[in-house]
């Protein structure tokens, strides 16, 4: 079949559940469908001659490489579509295909060395109640200060930071008052050093005596000496500064930025454990147990930040977990959950305890005041009243009982325990568990499972006034104002929070069917429900199944759970069959294959030809690896879609829960709960004038200390216009820790095909046309998952990939693109100004569902804003962070702004609106569903290299989720 789109107007669509008699269809729809596009092109070349570039009129919208239209948007009527007249925004400097026209000019900026610039912010939003909010933002004052940087050399060159930092230290004791000057210098710990104007000299060598740190290798520290050299290297350019935060000047300098950083984290460093860019103390609140031998510690996130308002400083609370310094008998205790005294550990259990001890450093406790330190490499396999060494060279045998009470005095009371392996493998080290305690200060890097996630969370869970204080309590006890490194470089950082304008955007209304009692609904503080309504298009299920794996659930009670789930399902408006095609078969969940296997074909020989719809699946509370095979097996081997019901809420039947169940159902078999009023009536700006297609995209990586599963991304796009409520999903699986997305687009040679050309894009884009009978001309794509370090390399790779996509389905098909990511995982928080004043929070005292800030806290220059679009449940609320790097379709700040919001409340699975905008989240969730789908020993034996691609194998491909399945929302 050849893929292609082809260029006849497209036929016209009626949009789901639109009432007779409502707005004219035709509402900026039907003359654009057809326009003819601009010449574009279609590839980003790196090296090219750029474009002729014109500076932009003063104040007008520059964006991308090109603000596509000068200052002002063409506007006729409501009709956002680009006239074909108009330059198109392309990624600049880009080859034109085909001949040029004569005058083609890029409007925007100059273009940076990059090639490519982000979107410039087209001005503020206006819309919604205006208030004010206080964000943690804290503001630095900009030294007037010379900042110099130097190089620094170490030799022997010392790997650990922390030992760095001791040299440096200890440098500056010694030589400060004489030939540093009398300056005090910011260090960063590896290489770079920097001082408020210059040192008396421009390199010198200094000698540093120092005693090693215990390094747990069980050698005895020594003194050693260091020859440090301090070389100048540059002048640190704060002018630059200056300029970009008044926006005058596009690139942030970072090197600017790095300096003020590391001279305000260089007291931190002193006092605190730093973990990334935060730091932690048992002081700053008392460590929490979180079981199985780790405690909770609290510290607080320290950035320094350019923002409109100048330099802010970003502080906010923080909590990790730590390993507890406990004597190791008690921490085995712990994990193991149970008296290790009195017997032996079984294989089982030395395995868990070894797993849990390897790498953590002890300290000796049987020698007085000699707190030895040593790194645990192993557990021996004997106990210790077995266990014998050689004490010298002709291999004279002594038992560690004995060595241990003739050379210290020390009596092993609990022989039947092992040893620890300390130290190097080749000399073997054994330490009696009893002799030692955990060193303080470690942290624990692997999975916290359940339990300890949930004391975790319960630590952290404040209230947002809560939360505020402590925030401001640790700004004073930071005390910046005393701190002698922000003295000796002039940064003065304020007590206060910032105060900064936003506004509530309204809630949209939803349209429900017309037979229900409530046909419209506008939502109240972020939420609403389903009473007297009924979802706008109601599925149609008349054959399911139902598989019952928990032992507990008596068969009658789960027949009862489905008859109501049923009943439910058809007063929601879906039509359901009240009966299964077979009788509720139970199984058991370690013959999950068997029993699927065995359900599906009974089920299709019953129902001779016609299809088995859904599977309904009951599973215990707890149940391992059972949803994840079930899922697994129906998508991508039988093409079922299925829906899990756990055995707590079959015995405690809730409406509530009746109700979310019915609405996941309906959508994962091709229905819709509820779409916006406004797009049903044509009146969403940059939406309904022309076929639009939305995207989400995300990828998420394996956990932290799994060093050889495949990342894995989604991709997903909407399937319907003017609606967009719908959403089918693609997954795939790349190189281990890869953000890039790599299917976006791809071609690969078929022998008889030759060059095939594919990609996650593609498919979407086909898929949307043959679901609406429309091409695409406008594509939103809302990327999740995208540090700020990553924008430019993401944006360059996947626009290209986009415009690709577009250009391999016809010559000159190149619809506009908006490219906005979406961050969760950042560190500003907003409150409200009065929390006393109820009609400015809700119910959970956080800021309104709604709030959107695009001033003061956000960037310079580019078009970024926080919208916290959710009502808060419990803890504070954090707010989403939307940045649109690239903008061809020319939204103004309250289209995007009102938009994304409005998209909120479109998510399928509950009746609420949500934090982030849905198709990033529903990427999320088909990326986090596909981690299913991995081969189950890929997921357990984190051994096996062969799947990563780190190391140049390919990565293996997930297996294909089933047509049928993956056009409709299965991963809800």
């Amino acid at each position: 079949m050849l893929e292609v789109l082809d260029m006849a107007p497209p036929p016209r669509h009626q949009p789901a559940g639109a009432a007779k008699g409502g707005a004219p269809r035709g509402h900026g729809h039907g003359h654009a469908a057809g326009r003819k596009q601009p010449l574009q092109s279609s590839v980003a070349q790196p090296k090219v001659e750029p474009a002729a570039v014109v500076p932009p009129p003063e104040g007008g919208k520059r964006c991308g490489g090109g603000g596509g239209g000068g200052g002002g948007r063409k506007r006729g009527g409501r009709g956002r579509g680009r006239g074909a007249d108009e330059p198109r925004a392309a990624l600049a400097p880009a080859p034109v295909q085909g001949p040029a026209p004569a005058t083609r000019a890029v409007i925007g900026p100059p273009v940076p060395s990059k090639g490519l610039s982000f979107c410039r912010r087209p001005g503020f939003g206006t819309v919604g109640a205006r208030c004010v909010v206080k964000a943690n933002h804290f503001l630095a004052q900009l030294p007037d200060k010379d900042l110099t940087q130097y190089d620094v050399k170490i030799t022997p060159e010392v790997s650990s930071r922390s030992v760095n930092r001791a040299i440096m230290a200890e440098l500056v004791r010694l030589y400060r008052a004489s030939d540093l000057g009398m300056r005090l210098p910011a260090y960063d710990g590896r290489k770079n050093l920097y001082t408020a104007g210059t040192l008396p000299f421009d390199a010198r060598e200094f000698v540093v005596r120092l005693t090693d740190e215990d390094n747990g290798t069980g050698v005895p520290p020594r003194e050693r000496e260091y020859r440090v050299v301090i070389k100048f290297a540059a002048r640190a350019d704060l002018h630059h500064l200056r300029q970009f935060i008044a926006g005058r000047q596009a690139d942030a300098p970072q090197e600017a930025l790095q300096v003020l950083d590391v001279v305000l984290r260089e007291l931190g460093n002193q006092r605190y454990v730093p973990i990334g860019r935060s730091f932690y103390s048992p002081d700053i609140r008392k460590p929490q147990r979180l079981g199985d031998g780790l405690q909770s510690w609290c510290g607080f996130y320290q950035s320094i930040r350019p923002t409109q308002m100048g330099l802010s400083l970003n502080i906010d609370m923080s909590s990790t977990a730590f390993i507890e310094p406990l004597p190791v008998i008690e921490f085995v205790a712990q994990i193991l959950g149970k008296d290790v005294m009195s017997r032996p550990l079984s294989d089982a259990n030395r395995i868990k305890v070894k797993k849990a001890l390897r790498g953590v450093k002890v300290e000796v406790t049987h020698r007085g005041n000699v707190r030895r330190k040593y790194r645990i490499s192993g557990l021996t396999p004997q106990p210790t009243h077995e266990l014998m060494f050689p004490i010298d060279d002709q291999m004279n045998m002594k038992s560690v009982i004995e060595y241990f009470k003739e050379m210290y005095g020390f009596t092993i009371q609990h022989p039947h325990l092992p040893c620890l392996q300390v130290g190097n493998q080749k000399k073997a080290n054994y330490l009696p568990m009893e002799a030692c305690k955990i060193v303080e200060g470690q942290r624990y890097t692997k999975r916290l499972n359940e339990k300890q996630i949930t004391s975790l969370l319960k630590v952290t869970c404040q209230r947002p006034r809560e939360q505020e204080m402590d925030i401001l309590q640790t700004v004073h006890q930071n005390g910046y104002e005393q701190d002698p490194y922000a003295k000796e470089f002039g940064i003065n950082i304020s007590e206060k929070l910032t105060s900064v304008e936003a506004r509530v955007l309204p809630a949209p209304w939803l349209k429900y069917h017309d037979t229900g009692k409530e046909k419209e609904c506008l939502p109240q503080v972020g939420q609403w429900n389903m009473v007297n309504k009924k979802v706008i298009n109601g599925s149609k299920v008349s054959h399911w199944a139902c598989i019952n794996f928990s032992r507990s659930v008596p068969e009658a009670t789960a027949r009862g759970f489905c008859h109501e789930l049923a009943q439910m399902c058809q007063i929601s408006g879906m039509e359901f069959n009240s009966e299964p095609v077979i009788p509720i078969y139970s199984a058991r969940p370690d013959q999950v294959v068997k029993a699927l296997k065995h359900v599906y074909n009974i089920a299709m020989n019953r129902l001779k030809g016609k299809e088995l719809e859904l599977l309904l699946a009951i599973l215990p509370d707890n149940n391992g690896p059972l949803y994840g095979d079930i899922k697994r097996i129906c998508e991508t081997d039988l093409g079922l879609i299925s829906q899990c019901c756990l055995t707590k809420h079959v015995f405690k039947i809730s409406k509530q829960y009746l109700a979310n169940v019915s609405l996941k159902i309906n959508v994962k078999m091709g229905g819709r709960n509820t779409v916006l009023l406004d797009a049903i009536s044509w009146r969403i700006p940059l939406v309904s004038d022309i076929p639009t297609i939305i995207f989400g995209a995300d990828v998420t990586h394996p956990e932290t200390g799994e060093d050889s599963s495949p990342s894995i991304a989604a991709v997903v796009a909407s399937q319907d216009w003017p609606e967009v409520t719908k959403y089918a999903g693609l997954v795939c699986a790349q190189a281990h820790r890869q953000e890039l997305i790599q299917d976006l687009y791809k071609t690969w040679h078929d022998p008889q095909r030759g060059t095939v050309t594919g990609g996650m894009i593609r498919e979407l884009l086909i898929s949307f046309r043959k679901a609406t009978g429309q091409k695409p001309l406008r594509i939103i794509f809302y990327r999740d998952g995208v540090s700020e370090g990553q924008f430019y390399q993401v944006l360059l790779y996947e626009l290209d990939a986009i415009r690709k996509a577009c250009a391999s389905l016809e010559p000159n098909y190149q619809p506009p693109v908006t490219f906005v990511v979406v961050q969760k995982r950042h560190h500003t928080r907003l409150f409200a100004n009065n929390h006393k004043d109820r009609s400015s929070t809700d119910k959970s005292g956080n800021i309104l569902p709604g709030t959107v800030v695009d001033s003061k806290i956000c960037h310079p220059t580019e078009f970024d804003f926080y919208l916290c679009s959710h009502a808060g449940i419990q803890g504070t609320s954090r707010p989403a962070h939307y940045h649109v790097l690239w903008d061809e379709n020319n939204f103004t700040a309250d289209e995007m702004q009102t938009l994304t919001n409005n998209l909120c409340y479109t998510y399928a699975r509950c009746t609420r609106s949500v934090s982030v905008v849905p198709p990033a989240y529903y990427a999320h969730l088909a990326a986090f569903r596909a981690r299913f789908y991995m081969e189950p020993e890929m997921t357990e034996n984190q051994t096996t290299k062969s799947s990563n691609g780190t190391n140049g194998t390919p990565v293996k491909p997930l297996p294909a989720v089933k047509e049928k399945v993956k056009r409709v929302m299965f991963y809800c």
